[in-house]
């Protein structure tokens, strides 16, 4: 596969106070050192990517830079005999959109330590679909259920539930047959909501209140929370007895105002989700079950599909909180 000589990527630069961000040309010897080169197909937009769209995001850690945390595309050349041209590949999380160019390019190289052969049953559009989000929704649902959670425990709470994490985790958590209780702010989004699989909805508002109990009624028998704060406070204090909460996101805030009842009292465990340095190879059995058990049957009505010039109008949205689902990028053609 012939490896452009020049190639367009989405590059921030931030210069003292001066802060840029727009297309670039750019040629191989503008990348980071990698022995996998890819011609990147598709990528997604995730939080962390709107961060480090903007001037104190607080993500980037040198300028310039291309953002993208999120890979998805076709080996153009390796060093490592594990990856040969032509094999289609995902590569997420690690250091990747953060200090080392990630996704938002037409071509990428990497280190083959982070890449994964694409999984069986995932296009290279539904594994971007997925994505960094996917990925940390159902290593949720796998902790879950190894603390174990399973369908006839009880209802299911995702927070936080018409993002990427969430909206994931309805769907992954309905098709195995889980009475999946949504919560959000959005209650426009009530018919998308039902038809990934949640069979309730409440508004966000309904987890806490003006006050959150040390410990409250039961209600829960697990919850996915990307969203932290105060959301995962008053979710502690309402998980039945022995029950999981597995956290991954700060949307709502990185301090957590609770106690130590919900854990002595009722043997509550809090989960933390870590997808970006998660060992690879739990990493590689799961996105092989992401395409497998684990892949939802509603990634059609998850995903968006955004065009490459469009990408930075879609990190607006997202840190806006506007995004609905998955956006996912389709940066070239094969």
């Amino acid at each position: 596969m012939k490896t452009l000589d020049t190639f367009k990527a989405l590059v921030v630069d931030k210069q003292n106070d001066d802060f840029s961000i727009g297309f670039k040309q750019l040629t191989v010897a503008d990348l980071p050192e990698g022995d996998v080169r890819i011609k990147v197909l598709y990528s997604s937009v995730n939080f962390k990517d709107g961060l480090a769209s903007i001037p104190n995001g607080k993500v980037v850690r040198s300028y310039p830079f291309v953002p993208g945390i999120d890979i998805g595309g076709i080996v153009t050349s390796s060093e490592n005999p594990r990856f040969r041209e032509g094999d289609e590949v995902i590569a997420t999380s690690y250091d990747i959109g953060v200090s080392h160019y990630g996704g938002f390019s037409e071509i990428a190289q990497v280190p083959s330590e982070w890449v994964v052969p694409l999984p069986t049953g995932l296009t290279l559009e539904e594994a971007m679909t997925l994505g960094t989000a996917g990925f940390t929704a159902a290593l949720s649902v796998l902790r879950l259920e190894e603390n174990g959670l399973s369908y006839d425990k009880g209802p299911v709470l995702v927070t936080g539930a018409t993002g990427g994490v969430g909206s994931i985790a309805v769907s992954i958590l309905a098709k195995r047959g889980y009475h999946v209780v949504a919560s959000t702010g959005k209650n426009s989004q009530r018919d998308y909501l039902h038809n990934i699989g949640a069979t309730d909805i409440i508004h966000r508002d309904e987890v806490y209140g003006e006050k959150i109990k040390p410990m409250d009624t039961q209600l829960w028998a697990g919850a996915v929370d990307p969203v932290g704060g105060k959301t995962l406070a008053a979710v502690l204090s309402k998980i039945h007895y022995g029950g999981s909460v597995a956290v991954s996101g700060l949307t709502g805030g990185a301090d957590v105002a609770t106690t130590v009842f919900p854990f002595i009292l009722r043997g509550v465990n809090l989960l933390g989700i870590d997808s970006v340095y998660c060992p690879m190879d739990i990493r590689e059995v799961l996105w092989e079950r992401m395409g497998a058990d684990l892949k939802p049957n509603t990634l059609d009505l998850i995903k968006q599909v955004v065009p490459f010039d469009e990408l930075p109008a879609a990190l607006g949205k997202i840190l806006k909180g506007e995004s609905l689902g998955r956006m996912v990028v389709k940066i070239s053609n094969e």
